[in-house]
């Protein structure tokens, strides 16, 4: 007899806000949680890298002595489709700016309805991690968000707006030309938001085969991670890896697998070699 084939110990949420439709899927450690709670990753396009996020977790944390991962809730953040990627990401992962300093569309035709970025990320912070804390063991100390592409785009975003909404911030091929203007006026801001004894971690990643993209993604990608580094006296940590052999979806395995290692290491500490 066929039947539907499930991840362990996850279930999903349909949410509504704003008359827009989210799908939260959430993974649950089987391991009992410390008591401070769980670490907690957000994780964007759901749809897209929710399972590979959890089966990594679930595999690496067996042994988090050798590999430095340790058991986390994951919530991803998804739409009501089936599909790996939903047009609504393009609303909640931008920031409003005029058609004329989009790029051009591949096939000539209108982007989607675009500027909802600071909406989205009012219902992160005022919706779903008050329910997600409400109904898990989770650590708010230990917060991590982790978008790819337009949704790297929004991490960085989010990162220059509130920088302690999360202590770990992963973007992955950041589209940093998508709202390039808008994102410079917010990282010139950003260095007056920081407090003293508040830590910040970033973690920039993307395929080695993205330099040949027109956008120059690998070059904006490299100059903010340069400018960024010059705050570590104001406990701000940036890594930056590029991904040899891999492009700018192939990379995602590869970035999920060093983004969650990355959110379990302390500062300082040398990254697991087993």
């Amino acid at each position: 007899m066929d039947v539907p084939v499930t991840i362990p110990r996850t279930h999903k949420k349909v949410v509504h806000s704003r008359n827009r439709e989210y799908h939260l899927f959430v993974s649950i450690p089987a391991e009992a949680p410390p008591p401070e709670g769980f670490p907690v990753i957000y994780l964007l396009d759901a749809n897209s890298v929710f399972g590979t996020m959890t089966e990594a977790v679930r595999a690496q944390s067996r042994f988090p002595e050798r590999t430095g991962v340790y058991p986390a809730v994951i919530v991803g953040i998804g739409y009501p489709t089936e599909m790996p990627f939903h047009i609504q990401r393009h609303y909640d992962f931008t920031s409003p700016v005029p058609l004329s300093e989009l790029p051009a569309s591949p096939d000539g035709s209108e982007w989607p309805e675009q500027g909802g970025a600071a909406y989205f990320l009012d219902f992160l912070e005022d919706e779903v991690k008050p329910m997600i804390e409400k109904e898990f063991p989770v650590d708010p100390k230990k917060q991590t968000i982790f978008g790819h592409s337009l949704g790297g785009l929004f991490v960085l975003y989010a990162l220059f707006s509130r920088p302690y909404s999360f202590q770990n911030y992963i973007a992955g091929s950041p589209s940093i030309h998508w709202n390039e203007r808008v994102l410079l006026e917010r990282e010139r801001a950003f260095t007056g938001m920081l407090e003293e004894k508040k830590t910040i971690r970033l973690f920039i990643g993307l395929g080695e085969l993205e330099a040949c993209h027109p956008s120059q993604l690998s070059k904006k990608a490299a100059e903010l991670y340069e400018r960024l580094s010059l705050l570590k006296d104001q406990n701000v940590w940036v890594t930056y890896r590029e991904f040899p052999d891999e492009s700018h979806i192939s990379v995602l395995p590869v970035l999920i697998s060093q983004g969650i290692r990355f959110a379990s290491k302390k500062i300082g500490q040398p990254q697991p070699s087993v």
